[in-house]
């Protein structure tokens, strides 16, 4: 009988950053938690900006910056962020 090890992977870093959606939306929402624990509740327009601005670097939002805050409006809606 062949006995098989039980090794748990490693987890992926979360610090991995793909140009597409998801590896954007991942990131934000990650930003939008953080900055919620952070400063509180602030208006949604605020918020949405200053994670906007926290996500900047990301390589999705710099390379389709209109695409980025689209799925920013759809997460934000579809969450009920």
């Amino acid at each position: 009988m062949l006995r098989q090890s039980m090794v748990p992977l490693p987890e992926p870093p979360s610090d991995r950053l793909f140009n597409n959606a998801d590896s954007f939306a991942q990131a934000f929402d990650e930003a939008w938690a953080r900055h919620r624990r952070q400063h509180g509740e602030l208006d949604l327009s605020a918020r949405t900006d200053a994670v906007l601005a926290e996500v900047a670097e990301h390589p999705f939002a710099q390379s389709q910056p209109e695409l980025a805050r689209q799925v920013v409006d759809f997460r934000i809606r579809l969450l009920g962020l």
